[in-house]
């Protein structure tokens, strides 16, 4: 239908619907919703929680905010909002504003429509180029966000300074008929904030002492920090007033939501022929790692552990189990744990230490949490099993000098010797006929369980071995005195020597 709409004179006949931005978005809404489609496909584990909230903000015409700590999509909710808008929308071709060729508002458009009338050709704005994104740092200027006076403009054209068609059109203006999000809104300078509200509420702005007036349509939507209010800024106000909605974002509640995201954001297909078979204790514990750094006491909770933890975590660890297929020349690429060893690059700089993490060190601390997360998975999966058999092969001096880089076959080899691992390993979901990289995953992700629990120690330079712990120390009744007891007169303190 909008193909043949080529004139000022066609839009008129053909009575094309012209809407208010967040009438648009809103009744658009209302028919996603009642054809039951997705709203923010991506978007997982906020179901019940964040999108009913947006959609209320929505439905209400607000201008909204996301507050959340990093890495909870917040971002990529507000790039949602272009599904939102309609495909297209008639603009006067050439306007840096998209002004409605039906009701233009600056004063080149309105010119221009009347010199021309019916006559006036248009031309047709694409959804994705009205949402318009500014990351918000305290360099930016009101120039940058509303405009300023182009005194060359001014001049060329013999214009007085005043004259609305001097300006030099900001962000904001061009955002005009759409949506226009600011990230990390508190580290927006205060003065900058006070010119936001106020040419949304009162439409008017002054620029250099001229009084400029620009009835913008646009869905303000921000995004920020919660802990950023008292950190590296704060939001004023009179603006905190103007948002309509604040929406709270969360980290996924689960550990399958948490795996759901992973899968979709990772990149874990690599080309070159060999198939990338990711078990589903691998994807779990690396999980697990980000869950448990959530709630370690070493870990700053005010910063957050972002969900790009597991994802880039998981990358790397396909990447290292890619890396010993090529140099064994296996044609199956499956990740084991000791892998996430490898990853410890992906994961150090996700978090920021407290004092006591900062003692101990960031590598450390990463270590201790996949040992844990491992703990955690291996005691879900094997909760009950009998590890008495494999634990007392070690006991009894044996040893497996196995590394991240060791070939399937010869971690099969090695192992084959020890009693019940084979078997604990198929409970693992590795069927007894699979190809060996699958099998020495599963058998790696139960020698790293004992590990774990502390039944079974393991070292750079010699591997498994049996467990660290002493034994118990035999008890000596007080009427056998150690042999190296010094004899003292009756009444004197007795002193011993170990």
């Amino acid at each position: 239908m909008t193909d043949s709409i080529r004139t000022l004179g066609d839009l008129r006949h053909t009575r094309v619907p012209s809407r208010p931005v967040k009438q648009e978005i809103r009744d658009n809404l209302v028919c996603k919703l009642r054809a039951g489609a997705t709203l923010f496909p991506g978007i997982i584990g906020y179901d019940d929680t964040v999108i009913p909230q947006l959609v209320n903000a929505i439905l209400s015409r607000h201008n909204f905010i996301l507050l959340g700590l990093r890495g909870q999509a917040k971002s990529r909710i507000l790039r949602g909002l272009v599904d939102l808008l309609d495909e297209r929308i008639p603009v006067v071709p050439g306007c840096e504003i998209h002004d409605n060729p039906l009701a233009p508002i600056c004063a080149a458009c309105r010119a221009r429509v009347s010199r021309e009338g019916d006559r006036l050709e248009i031309g047709w704005l694409p959804r994705e180029a009205r949402y318009v994104e500014k990351l918000a740092t305290p360099d930016v200027t009101i120039a940058d966000m509303v405009g300023d006076i182009d005194p060359i403009k001014a001049a060329q054209a013999g214009l007085n300074l005043a004259d609305e068609l001097t300006m030099h059109y900001g962000l904001l203006p061009r955002a005009n008929r759409g949506i226009f999000a600011i990230n990390e809104l508190p580290d927006l300078a205060g003065k900058i904030q006070v010119g936001l509200f106020n040419i949304l509420q009162e439409g008017d702005v002054q620029i250099k002492g001229y009084p400029i007036r620009l009835n913008l349509d646009v869905l303000l939507v921000f995004t920020a920090n919660p802990e950023d209010y008292t950190a590296r800024g704060k939001i004023i106000t009179p603006l905190k007033d103007r948002i309509g909605s604040e929406i709270r974002t969360h980290y996924p509640a689960t550990r399958a939501n948490a795996i759901a995201i992973t899968a979709q954001e990772a990149w874990t297909d690599r080309p070159g022929g060999a198939k990338v078979e990711i078990p589903a204790y691998v994807r779990d514990v690396i999980e697990e790692v980000a869950f448990q750094a959530r709630t370690d006491r070493k870990i700053d909770k005010r910063s957050g552990v972002s969900q790009r933890l597991p994802i880039t975590t998981l990358e790397l660890v396909v990447s290292n189990a890619e890396r010993r297929a090529l140099a064994s020349g296996e044609t199956a690429v499956v990740p084991r744990v000791t892998d996430i060893y490898a990853a410890l690059p992906s994961i150090t700089g996700k978090f920021e230490l407290e004092y006591e993490g900062e003692l101990r060190g960031a590598e450390q601390v990463a270590r201790d949490l996949i040992r844990s997360a491992v703990g955690t998975v291996f005691t879900g999966m094997f909760d009950g099993a009998d590890t008495r058999t494999i634990v007392e092969w070690f006991d009894l001096g044996g040893s497996l000098p196995l590394t991240d880089l060791t070939s399937a076959d010869d971690v099969i080899a090695q192992t084959r010797g020890v009693q019940g691992l084979r078997e604990l390993a198929e409970q693992a979901g590795v069927a007894p006929g699979a190809m060996a990289p699958g099998r020495a995953s599963a058998i790696d992700f139960v020698l790293e369980g004992l590990y774990a629990q502390k039944k079974i120690s393991r070292s750079d330079d010699r591997g498994y071995t049996a467990g660290t712990e002493s034994p118990p120390r035999r008890v000596q009744r007080r009427e056998d005195p150690p042999a190296d007891e010094e004899i003292r007169m009756p009444g004197a303190k007795k002193k011993y020597y170990n």
